[in-house]
């Protein structure tokens, strides 16, 4: 143990077992811990770089040692700035985020420690290494090379600026977004206002209003009001799909579409800042683009390879798009609206036009839909397909957060193999939007002579509707969905079998990979022993008619040739911005010029010319998905094409859906990123993936 100053004995970031003491963790604790860290990472680097051999225990074993620390030290910092985020955190945290980038482009630039990789891969010793070995050795050269460490001295010291520069935009772009999000409220005070509105809509509004309400303000109530109606998803969503008003869905709508890019919370300048650095960052490196820097460490062979994959999903999804839109606009004819349909009417009618053609509501399904029964049902599921059992353990683990869960996860022998945790609600207060799942602790070796294994723990974290009243949390099937999705990452990271953190579960996966396993668990929502299995009316007990979940499935694929347009919106404009933006000459359009040319031919209602959505695109600006958001449609063609091997083992039969489960587990699941995964994919398929699953699932394969 580090010879520490007393007054950091007591800092709870500097523990170095066990789990994250998130109860105790405060913002004034991160400085000091972080400062510590990177004095004794400092010391331990320039050691390695005075003796380091050849060998994988000189170079490899020291650099974790190195590295294992900030896992505890830096990794639940990172993770309560998205859960619990505070002025206070923010502070600090972006107060020593530079001096870790500092540091990590130092280690990354070592030269002592380059030339030993080096000379560990082409040496004698390469012989005795295993697969996942060599795959880590090699994936380290190629970071360092990706890091700028073969540029002259100059033009490293530019490099390392730009990479500086890079991570406080991040860090100020999705500071913006969740800003401008809790912003703006619109508050409504009369019945007429929310006509239309399901009684849960009603509930979370009022429920909104009481906690944002000054102290002498009297409680609102669902049935008289007021009601706060905000960005956060299950507020907006149902608004723009139920709200009678179409003048308050607009309303609603203008203010999404321009969120974070005016006032104080303006990321309109950032993102011109962003692109350009990037793109300047890859030509030190001898790339054209940047597209083509972060192909590189990719599944995908190029950028040639996703234009065409995107194209084919496009080509496929147009004419089913087009009758999408025909069939909204007959419908609102038919009910007296003989104007041509806005953005904000959209949502509006495709609500009333699903529940015309499969009679149901999501309120309707809401009630069958509570999380501790979805979560049985999950977990039920996990045990047939790979052989594991899920304990809940609340209790066992410190949480950031009274709502927060904690689980673990033990393999067919009843041993100990996992956690995680589940941050399950939305509190759009201090919590970033959307849903995802990070690593807490990864699996490796650790202790004397790294005799023991560190089991993988998984932060799991949504925005699911809250429970409101008495009432428990009821959700939506596309938060059923989400929440399926996550535990598939969650899996990933959870039933590795590596011991090395930098290839255990999600790490080392090639980016347009990672979605598998999660895309994969959502099939399982439209299966129906699996769904009806684990509904049941929160009050009566009965569980979801057979009636409801064949209208589910018919539903399926409810304008699908839409909501694939809209990801191809999104992953190719990210690619035109990455690969062909401003390249070969100075750019004559903006940004947000490029995505209006994109939405014409990837949406038959193309955005509005004032649409500033790229402002809120934390993906591409403030996540790990730039130049990568292709990935999610990449990964669904994997992702598609490993639930057919179940159709094709049959859905029914037991023994086949276990072999094929813990087929899935041994490739794709325990290997995380120690292979690539185009192999792990042929070991589980038996051969390449194929898109027909993709179309066929989505309802869009061409008929013969």
């Amino acid at each position: 143990m580090p010879n520490r100053p007393a007054e950091l004995s007591g800092n709870p970031l500097l523990v170095e077992s066990g789990l994250p003491p998130f109860d105790r963790i405060e913002p004034a604790h991160i400085v000091p811990a972080v400062r510590q860290l990177l004095s004794e990472a400092q010391e331990q680097l320039e050691q390695v770089e005075a003796t380091v051999e050849p060998t994988w225990a000189s170079v490899v074993d020291r650099l974790d040692d190195i590295d294992r620390p900030f896992e505890r030290g830096w990794g639940p910092v990172g993770h309560l700035f998205g859960v619990k985020n505070s002025p206070e955190l923010r502070e600090a945290y972006d107060t020593v985020r530079p001096e870790l980038v500092q540091f990590n482009l130092r280690m990354s630039q070592s030269e002592p420690i380059f030339q030993a990789l080096r000379g560990l891969r082409d040496g004698a010793a390469w012989a005795s290494l295993d697969a996942t070995q060599r795959r880590m050795i090699e994936k380290k050269i190629q970071g360092a090379e990706l890091s700028g460490i073969g540029l002259p001295p100059a033009e490293r010291t530019r490099f390392n600026d730009i990479a500086k520069e890079l991570s406080q935009l991040s860090t100020n772009f999705s500071n913006n977004v969740l800003d401008a999000t809790k912003a703006f409220a619109m508050i409504l005070t009369e019945p007429s206002e929310v006509e239309g509105l399901p009684p849960s809509s009603l509930q979370l509004a009022a429920q909104s209003y009481n906690q944002a309400k000054p102290a002498d303000a009297a409680d609102a109530t669902p049935e008289a009001g007021p009601w706060r109606i905000t960005l956060d998803f299950p507020s907006y969503g149902p608004f723009l799909q139920h709200a009678r008003r179409s003048d308050l869905r607009e309303q609603l709508y203008r203010a999404f579409l321009v969120r974070a890019s005016e006032g104080n919370f303006d990321n309109t300048p950032n993102i011109p800042k962003i692109l350009a650095l990037r793109q300047e960052q890859a030509r030190l490196l001898g790339f054209k683009t940047f597209a083509e820097m972060s192909l590189v460490r990719k599944m995908a062979p190029g950028v040639a390879a996703v234009d065409e994959t995107l194209e084919t999903l496009r080509a496929a999804s147009w004419d089913a798009a087009v009758r999408d839109m025909d069939e909204l606009q007959a419908l609102a004819a038919a009910s007296g609206v003989s104007d041509p349909l806005k953005h904000w009417d959209v949502p509006y009618w495709a609500e009333r036009l699903r529940e015309q053609r499969f009679q149901f509501t999501d309120e309707e399904l809401r009630p069958y839909f509570s999380l501790d029964r979805i979560l049985k049902g999950m977990f039920d599921l996990v045990q047939r397909l790979f052989g594991i059992t899920v304990k809940a353990a609340d209790g066992r683990a410190p949480v950031w957060h009274p709502d927060v869960r904690f689980f673990e996860v033990f393999n067919e022998a009843g041993k100990h193999i996992a956690s995680f945790y589940l941050d399950p609600y939305s509190r759009p207060e201090n919590k970033r939007g959307g849903a995802w799942m990070d690593d807490c602790l990864g699996r490796r070796r650790v202790g004397a002579n790294r005799s023991e294994i560190q089991l993988p723990v998984a932060h799991l974290v949504c925005n699911s509707t809250p429970p409101v009243g008495d009432k428990p949390s009821l959700m939506t099937f596309r938060e059923v969905e989400t929440l399926f999705h996550e535990f598939g990452h969650g899996l990933h990271h959870m039933l590795t079998t590596v011991e090395y953190a930098e290839v255990a579960g999600t790490s080392g996966v090639e980016w347009d990979a990672v979605e598998l396993p999660s895309q994969f668990m959502e099939n399982w929502c439209y299966h129906k022993p699996t769904l009806l299995g684990m509904t049941a009316h929160y009050q009566t007990g009965e569980p979801l008619p057979e009636a409801l979940f064949e209208k589910i499935v018919a539903a399926k694929t409810y304008r699908a040739g839409t909501m694939m347009l809209r990801q191809l919106m999104l992953g190719m404009t990210d690619l035109e911005l990455h690969h062909r933006y401003g390249v070969d000459q100075p750019a004559t359009e903006s940004a947000f010029d490029v995505q209006q040319r994109i939405s014409r031919k990837t949406s038959v209602l193309p955005l509005l010319p004032e649409d500033r959505t790229l402002c809120g695109f934390t993906h591409i600006f403030a996540g790990g998905y730039a130049a990568g958001y292709y990935s999610y449609k990449w990964a669904e063609v994997l992702s598609a094409d490993a639930f057919a091997a179940f159709e094709e083992a049959g859905l029914d039969n037991e023994t086949a859906v276990k072999e094929t489960g813990r087929r899935f587990r041994d490739t794709i699941l325990a290997a995380g990123g120690s292979r690539h995964p185009l192999e792990l994919f042929q070991a589980f398929r038996g051969r390449g993936p194929s898109v027909e699953a993709l179309l066929r699932h989505s309802g869009l394969r061409a008929e013969a």
